[in-house]
């Protein structure tokens, strides 16, 4: 009988100090062993030579990506302007201090990782932590746990916002499951409003709730404490509540004085949710079919994701027609861009089978040189 593979070692974590400072809500030293456990590291008071271990000096703050970097290169220490900051030892190697002599170094200033979760490339971030001031640490976190493409209002509009009020959240103790579900109440006042035909109102809840969506995720990751539930919680109600908001925009049209007929608004309610349901199969398709998201492989993609008929984009439209007080011309523009990017999309994943039939590879602009 063949011996069973051999599981990976687990590796430690090992925090080297404990500077007084919080960085939401948290110490800098608990903060970063829930961020190493989430990464899949064991968290450990002191250090076992004879085990793997990455040990992290905490008087400086560095991006989560580089814990998934280090694990996978044993022997390497991530470096600062000469000073080890993070080391990955091999079981069985001993040494004093942040001695990185003899191990592999990674160049904090001039290494690039790609983020595939996030969607982005670029270089993490690795600085001093100074108990004094650590609001600089605070910003890099979070803007570390931004996604790189997504769309235009959560990428410009309420990033800056979004931060205050996730650190406020941090800071009184809230989780991200609990600011999801507030959030929850919001997108259903909003459904609410746009049924009456008070659209000011229900847009008001409603973008409410999608700055709330921003924050519950950056929350979970600036202070790691992502769950498989929160996760089921924030994507499934993303998922799921785009299409209620449109079929209560377009019911909230009568009480609102610019009533359709009704067989006219049945077909933009099809042609929305058909279209936003197909989109997502593409996406889907894609990701099967190339192990990417389809906005990731090519610059264009990713441009596009800035305004493709998803929701902020469509709340966008839509605002733009209330103020000319014509609800009913912006759920019909919103029903027109979306055949539009179902379109685009529609042939982004056509082209992308037909490179592969021909043999060619099909990789994401951001994992090319």
């Amino acid at each position: 009988m063949a011996d069973a593979p051999a599981s990976s070692p687990t590796i430690q974590f090992v925090a080297v100090g404990d500077p007084p400072v919080r960085l939401f809500g948290r110490t800098a030293k608990t903060r970063a062993e829930q961020v190493a456990a989430k990464a899949g590291l064991v968290p450990v008071a002191a250090e076992d030579s004879a085990k793997p271990r990455i040990v992290a000096d905490m008087g400086y703050a560095w991006d989560p990506a580089w814990l998934d970097e280090l694990k996978n290169r044993p022997g390497s220490a991530l470096m600062l302007d000469g000073q080890a900051v993070m080391m990955h030892l091999e079981a069985g190697t001993t040494r004093g201090g942040f001695d990185a002599s003899g191990l592999t170094p990674i160049d904090a200033r001039t290494a690039t990782l790609n983020y595939s979760l996030l969607r982005k490339r670029e270089r993490p971030f690795v600085m001093p932590l100074d108990p004094a001031d650590p609001l600089p640490v605070e910003r890099a976190l979070y803007d570390a746990s931004y996604k790189g493409v997504t769309d235009l209002l959560t990428l410009y509009l309420w990033r800056r916002p979004a931060f205050w009020l996730t650190r406020w959240a941090a800071q009184i103790g809230m989780t991200p499951n609990q600011v999801s579900l507030i959030g929850v109440v919001f997108c259903v006042a909003a459904f609410w409003a746009f049924w009456n035909g008070q659209y000011w109102l229900g847009t008001a809840t409603g973008f409410v709730f999608m700055v709330l969506d921003t924050v519950d995720g950056k929350l979970a990751r600036c202070t790691g404490t992502s769950s498989k539930w929160g996760d089921v919680l924030d994507h499934g109600v993303d998922l799921i509540h785009p299409p209620f908001w449109w079929w209560a925009w377009l019911h909230g049209l009568g009480a609102a004085g610019h009533q359709l007929e009704e067989v006219y608004k049945g077909g933009i309610l099809a042609v929305i949710v058909g279209t936003y349901i197909i989109g997502r199969i593409i996406e889907g398709l894609f990701v099967w079919r190339f192990g990417m998201h389809i906005h990731v492989w090519q610059a264009v993609d990713s441009r596009f994701r800035l305004v493709t008929a998803r929701r902020n984009p469509n709340m966008v439209i839509l605002v733009g027609a209330l103020l000319f007080a014509r609800p009913d011309l912006g759920i019909e523009l919103v029903a027109l861009w979306s055949v539009l990017s179902l379109i685009f999309h529609s042939v982004r994943l056509a082209q992308a089978e037909g490179r592969a039939a021909r043999g060619r590879k099909i990789i994401s602009w951001l994992d090319r040189p």
